[in-house]
């Protein structure tokens, strides 16, 4: 059951990276600015993030596979819309289908996770679940390089829809949530539910873990999904399918290291730690990319980078002990909502950065880079200032 919710996690790893790849050939049938190309980039994550809160409470309310199987239609009829599209508005239109139809994607996999699986185990079968997605990604490396490079980009998303379909039959084939303890008891209605997510945002410690969350994963994912193949490209002359080599280059090793990082994970009491010193070094190689100009040289700073992408699955335990048990769900739920809120608002951002200094003569990747490592910085600082949990103050304290 977890394999077959990991199919549209995987399906939608390939739909918010897929501009890295398609990017030359939207800008050549559509004439696009890099401000429009960061907006359509960002409009997945921005339509991912904002669903997410629906998503939330119809999987608290109606279940995973209830969820997941009336949601992800959208993805499918968003990527055939792209396919056709003889218009930029008609494929925004099809990429914000795309971005709410994959929203039950990722939050369906952790929340299965957490409900059916022993506690001590949510961050080592979160890192393989993000693994497992991330064969996605190898999609939108090498192989759809190729496919575009032999046909058009038009032809990747018909596949996608294809594969898209497929995975949504599986899920309705072999989905079946089991009955959890106390599953009896009465449905709560919308309008609690959505108190009951406000409260969240009350407590003082969920702040600090929702502006790392915005760009912790949104910084890997702007670069291996919209700005890697366009600066390889123009700033050290690669070929298309060279650069979609590095793009899988990437994507291999996303498949570990997020496992890596769940079996290494320190503990709640020393993971807060963790997560601020890799945030930090992420986002010093980000400096590291925007100021160097040697193609060897930044290939090496941006697998490095893939390496440190891992992390992000030491959030989502963070989050796990952040909160009572009864919130959980929703509170990876509001979480994940955060997180995609990110990735496209710092995609459209960068857009708008890169559109900025082609304006004024500068470098564009100079200028990308630089502003994706400050906003990483940033987060990173806020998350390590900001009130931690009382629960995790009450573990640090037992541990003394």
């Amino acid at each position: 059951m977890l394999l077959s919710l990991l199919s549209a996690f995987a399906l939608s790893q390939s739909y918010r990276t897929v501009t890295a790849i398609i990017a030359t050939g939207l800008q050549t049938d559509f004439g696009l600015p890099a401000s429009s190309l960061g907006a359509f980039a960002g409009l997945f994550g921005l339509a991912f993030g904002v669903t997410q809160f629906f998503i939330g409470i119809g999987m608290d309310l109606y279940g995973l596979r209830r969820t997941v199987l009336s949601v992800f239609p959208l993805a499918i009829g968003g990527a055939a819309l792209s396919a056709w599209a003889p218009q930029y508005g008609w494929l925004m239109l099809g990429q914000l289908l795309i971005g709410m139809g994959c929203a039950p994607a990722f939050l369906a996999c952790t929340v299965f996770i957490s409900r059916h699986f022993p506690s001590s185990r949510f961050a080592f079968l979160s890192g393989v679940g993000m693994g497992v997605g991330g064969l996605g990604l190898l999609f939108t490396g090498t192989p759809l390089a190729l496919l575009v490079q032999r046909y058009d980009w038009r032809m990747g998303f018909a596949l996608l829809a294809l594969m898209s379909a497929l995975s949504w039959l599986l899920i309705w084939r072999c989905v079946h949530e089991p009955t959890l303890p106390g599953s009896s008891e009465a449905r709560e209605s919308w309008g609690a539910a959505v108190r009951r997510f406000g409260a969240l945002f009350t407590l003082p410690h969920t702040l600090g873990i929702l502006l790392l969350g915005m760009v912790s994963y949104a910084s890997f994912l702007t670069l291996r999904g919209l700005w890697i193949g366009p600066m390889l490209i123009q700033r050290y002359n690669f070929s298309l399918v060279e650069s979609g080599n590095i793009a899988m280059l990437m994507s291999l090793i996303s498949l570990f290291s997020p496992a890596f990082f769940g079996r290494i994970d320190p503990g709640p009491t020393r993971r807060r730690a963790w997560v601020v010193n890799m945030s930090l070094m992420a986002a010093a190689l980000f400096l590291g990319v925007g100021l160097l100009h040697h193609a060897t040289q930044t290939i090496v700073l941006v697998l490095g980078i893939s390496v440190l992408s891992g992390y992000s699955v030491l959030l989502y335990s963070d989050v796990r002990s952040s909160y009572a048990p009864d919130l959980t769900a929703r509170a990876l739920s509001v979480y994940t909502m955060a997180m995609f809120l990110g990735v496209g608002l710092m995609q459209w951002v960068t857009g708008w950065v890169a559109s900025w200094a082609q304006s004024l003569g500068l470098d564009v990747y100079q200028a990308v880079m630089i502003s994706i490592g400050a906003a990483l910085a940033l987060g990173s600082t806020a998350f390590r200032w900001l009130p931690m949990s009382p629960l995790l103050k009450n573990l640090s304290q037992n541990d003394l």
